[in-house]
C-alpha cells in the first residue's frame, strides 16, 4: 500500500504524538509499504528534518502572535490550503490511504481524501474536537473537569487564559463553538475515526453526537518495546541508588502543582528528579527549595538520556490532573517495567491496573499514600513492575498495534473495491 501519513509532528524534536507516529510509520515501512509523511509548521522557527530515512514534506502557514486570530490561521486558513496541497500528493504519489495524526492534519486530510475517493483514517490523539483548548479544563485551578463546551463553560475557561482581559474575549465564542462543530462535521466524514484510547473513545460518543454515523474504533499507540530496550541497554545509570521520577511538561494540566503535596503526604526521603520543562517551573523550583526534599530539575533532555532515567527508576509518579489521552511516559516507563503511581484521569486506566500494573487514585493525598507504599515495599515494585512491562509487550508493542491498523486499511480498501465493483 501507498500510504500518506499527515501529522502535526516528528522526530527529532517532538513530544508523545510525533514519536508514535514514527513507530506508526516505521512499522508501515517494515511491513513493505510506502510510507508519504506531509507536516504543516505553523511556527516560524519550525523546521522538518530526515530521520531514520524520513523526510517529511513540510507545509508551511504563517501564523500571527496574537491570540484567536492565531487559532484562526492555524485552523480555517490552514486547512482550506493544505487540502489542496493533499489532494495533489494523492493523485501524483497514487496515494491508496491517507491517515492523518491530530488536529492541524486531520480536517485538510479527510477533505482532500474524501475529494480525490481515498479512504480516510484520523487518530484522535486527545480532545481537541470535544474542546477549543484540547484539555477538558474549565478552570486550571479547579479538581472537575469540564462537563459540556456551552457558552457558559467557554466563558468561565476564557477567564483564566485571558486573564484580566477576558471580557474581550468573550466576542470570540462564537467563533471557539463554530471552530469545534467545523472540526467534528468534517472528522464525521472519515472512513474511520482512531481513538487511541477507551476513554477518548468514550468522550467522542458522548460530546460529539456528529460522529454517531462514524466507524470510531480504539487503537492505542504503538510503542518500540524492543527498541526502547535496546536503547537503555547503552545508556549508564544517571544516578546510582534509589530515587523517584517525574518525567513531562510542567504545565498545570500535567498536575505537577499536586506533586510536593504527595511527596509531602509520602514522606518521601530518596531524591526526586524531574524531567521536562514548562511555565510552572519556577513555581515549582521555589516549592521544592521550601519543602527541604532534594529534588533535582533537568529540564528536557536527549530521548535517550530520558529513557535512562525511565529505566533505572525506583518509582515513577505521574500526577495529571487532565484526562490523559494515552500517556506516552507511562507506555515507555511501563516497557521497561518501572513501578508507577498514578492520578486515576483518562486513558491511564488502559495501561495502569489498579494493584495490578501499577497504582492509581483520585486525590494527591491519595498519590502521597500510593508514593509512600511503592517507597517502602520492595516486593510490590516488583510485583507491579513485572506486571506492567508484560502488559505493554502484550497490548502496545508495535507488532501488535500496527498489524492492527494495516488490517483496518486493508478493510478500508476492500470496502472501496466492493462499493466501485
Amino acid at each position: 500500500m501507498r500510504v500518506l501519513i499527515t501529522t502535526d509532528a516528528f522526530p527529532p524534536s517532538c513530544g508523545g504524538s510525533g514519536w508514535s507516529t514514527y513507530e506508526l510509520a516505521k512499522g508501515l515501512r517494515e511491513g513493505g509499504h510506502e510510507i508519504e509523511i506531509v507536516r504543516p509548521l505553523v511556527d516560524p522557527e519550525a523546521e522538518t528534518t530526515k530521520f531514520d530515512g524520513f523526510a517529511p514534506r513540510p507545509f508551511r502557514q504563517w501564523t500571527p502572535n496574537l491570540p484567536y486570530i492565531r487559532n484562526y490561521f492555524r485552523n480555517e486558513r490552514l486547512y482550506a490550503r493544505l487540502a489542496t496541497e493533499i489532494s495533489r500528493l494523492i493523485r501524483e504519489q497514487k496515494i491508496d490511504i491517507v491517515h492523518a495524526q491530530h488536529r492541524l492534519t486531520g480536517p485538510p486530510s479527510i477533505t482532500a481524501a474524501n475529494l480525490e475517493g481515498v479512504p480516510a483514517v484520523c487518530t484522535v490523539r486527545d480532545y481537541w474536537p470535544v474542546c477549543y483548548w484540547s484539555d477538558l479544563i474549565v478552570n486550571p485551578d479547579a479538581e472537575a473537569l469540564c462537563p459540556s463546551c456551552t457558552v457558559s463553560t467557554m466563558a468561565r475557561c476564557v477567564r483564566p487564559r485571558a486573564g484580566t482581559l477576558w471580557p474581550c474575549a468573550l466576542p470570540m465564542i462564537p467563533y471557539m463553538r463554530g471552530n469545534l462543530f467545523r472540526k467534528r462535521r468534517v472528522l464525521s466524514l472519515s472512513a474511520t475515526v482512531v481513538a487511541v484510547s477507551s476513554a477518548i473513545a468514550t468522550d467522542l460518543k458522548l460530546r460529539a453526537p456528529e460522529l454517531a454515523n462514524t466507524c470510531v474504533v480504539t487503537i492505542p499507540n504503538p510503542v518500540d518495546v524492543e527498541g526502547i530496550r535496546r536503547t537503555v541497554e547503552l545508556q549508564p545509570a544517571p544516578l546510582q541508588g534509589d530515587y523517584g521520577l517525574y518525567v513531562g511538561k510542567l504545565e498545570v494540566n500535567k498536575g505537577v502543582l499536586k506533586l510536593f503535596s504527595a511527596l509531602s503526604a509520602a514522606r518521601f526521603d530518596w531524591p526526586f528528579i524531574i524531567v521536562g520543562d514548562g511555565a510552572e517551573r519556577a513555581r515549582l523550583e521555589a516549592e521544592a527549595q521550601a519543602s527541604g526534599r532534594d529534588v533535582r530539575f533537568v529540564g528536557w533532555r536527549p530521548r535517550e538520556e530520558v529513557l535512562a532515567w525511565m529505566r533505572h527508576a525506583t518509582i515513577l509518579v505521574f500526577p495529571s490532573q487532565g484526562p490523559e489521552a494515552l500517556s506516552r511516559v507511562l507506555l515507555e516507563a511501563g516497557a521497561l517495567g518501572v513501578p508507577i503511581a498514578a492520578m486515576d484521569t483518562g486513558g491511564t486506566t488502559d495501561i495502569v491496573l489498579h494493584e495490578r500494573t501499577g497504582l492509581l487514585s483520585q486525590t494527591a493525598d491519595g498519590l502521597g499514600v500510593d508514593v509512600a507504599r511503592l517507597r517502602t515495599d520492595a516486593n510490590l515494585r516488583v510485583r507491579l513492575g513485572r506486571a506492567i512491562r508484560q502488559r505493554v509487550d502484550e497490548k502496545f508493542a508495535s507488532r501488535v498495534i500496527v498489524r492492527r491498523i494495516e488490517m483496518l486499511y486493508e478493510r478500508l480498501l476492500g470496502e472501496r473495491t466492493t462499493v466501485s465493483s
